[in-house]
Parts: structure tokens; sequence; C-alpha cells
């Protein structure tokens, strides 16, 4: 299915899953607003490969977590294309503490994970909400398998995502019917997360059933079939994994 004529906005979108995201959103013909928080260079490099494949594209600074730069950021989309119908979530923090290391994890850390991966997945969709609504668009949260399980990263990550996740049920609800939100649940991805992490991954790949770890293009193959397919779907979390979660 074309999305020309569709205007997606990509929180996070200098780097990793959501540039990825990004520029397949761009091939299947949207309008594309790159958002990011300090990958400001990355940001632009990703907007010139949008516009070389012959679509409008807009670079925006805003931290997810303030809800004023949130609403300032929605206004100039708006203003600027006359429309949004897609709002991808993917801009997302953490910090690496053992889970046995419970006086590691600092009260600083969970304030971060907690502010950008469910206060500021919040404040974006609730600002988007009203012109998602009017155009009968779409949500998709990039949560992960974190949440699901209660491993990753840090017990305030695993805890931060299993929260985004239940938000993206309350909206699912409070949005429809005329906007659908699902989310998508990375395993391991091969992201600059991941740098200097070798023998992790390594480890993951040859636990997991299909052998390998996923690149970004594999988590936004499953975002875009949830944007530009997946119609009667809502409220959903799509684990991408390789099957590591089963």
């Amino acid at each position: 299915m074309s999305l020309k004529g569709k205007v997606a906005l990509v929180t996070g979108s200098g780097t990793g899953i959501g540039r990825a995201v990004a520029i397949d959103l761009a091939k299947k013909g949207a309008s594309v607003v790159v958002n990011y928080s300090k990958s400001e260079k990355e940001a632009h490099q990703t907007c010139e490969e949008i516009k070389n494949l012959g679509v409008d594209c807009m670079v925006y600074q805003a931290e997810v977590n303030d809800d004023g730069q949130v609403r300032k950021m929605i206004n100039a989309v708006v203003e600027h294309f006359g429309q949004l119908d897609i709002l991808v979530n993917n801009a997302g923090v953490t910090s690496f503490v053992a889970h046995d290391d419970l006086e590691g994890l600092k009260e600083e850390h969970w304030d971060q994970v907690m502010d950008v991966n469910v206060k500021g997945l919040f404040f974006t969709c609730r600002a988007a909400a009203e012109e998602l609504k009017k155009n009968k668009g779409c949500i998709v949260n990039i949560t992960s398998v974190a949440g699901l399980t209660g491993r990753g990263s840090s017990i305030a990550y695993s805890a931060s995502k299993a929260a985004a996740v239940s938000v993206t049920k309350s909206l699912a609800r409070v949005l429809a019917p005329e906007v659908r939100v699902n989310s998508v649940a990375p395993g391991v991805v091969l992201t600059r997360w991941m740098d200097g992490q070798d023998a992790f991954v390594e480890k993951h790949s040859k636990r997991t059933p299909l052998q390998r770890t996923a690149q970004p293009e594999d988590v936004s193959e499953v975002v875009l079939s949830l944007i530009s397919g997946a119609s009667f779907v809502t409220g959903q979390t799509v684990v991408v994994d390789g099957g590591n979660y089963i």
C-alpha cells in the first residue's frame, strides 16, 4: 500500500530503528518529519537521504519528555505539511545496570527512562491525537521485549517498556475508532546501543532460533506492516526478536 500524500512523524529518527523507519516510510511515498534530541548531524543526514527518494522531509529538534516542546513540534508539522497522519514513537533511552545490582540502579536512572520512554511517548501521542483523529491516522510505539520479559538493560528500562505497552493499550481504546495504536517490541537490535557489546551479541545470536541478531530494518518492516496494512489491528504488541521470546 502506497503512503503517498501521508505525513509521518518519527521521534528519535536520526539513527538506528527510527532512521530505518523514516526511510522506509519515505520509500512508501510518505513525507517524513525526522525528530531528534541530540543527534543533529545524523538527523540531517537521514533527511537528505529521504529527500533523495523524492519526498518532502523536515528536521525538528525536540525533547519528547518536554510537553511544551512536543506541542510546538506538532504545531510546526501541521503548519508545514497541513496534516499529520502517522506517528511512530521511537525515541528512547537506557542505562546498562545489572539486574542484581540493586544499589547500582539510582534514582536518576529511573527518572530518565520513565521521563522519555513513558512520559515522552504519552506527551507525543496526546499532542498529536486531535490531528490524527481528524485524518484517521495511526500510531506505532517502539517498546521492547524487555517490557514483556522483565529482562533487558536494567530493571528500570524493563519497567518503562512495560508501562509503554500499557499506555499503548489504553490509547488504543480512547482514540478508537479513528486512530489505531499498536506497538512493536524488538529484542536485541544492532544499533549503537550495542557498541562494545560484541560478546553479548554473539551469545544472543546463538540462542535465538533464527540464529542472528536483528537489524533496524527487521523492526522497520513490521512497523510498516502495521501502518500500511493491518487495518483491523489495534492495541497489540508485536514481538520482533527472531523467536527468542518463545
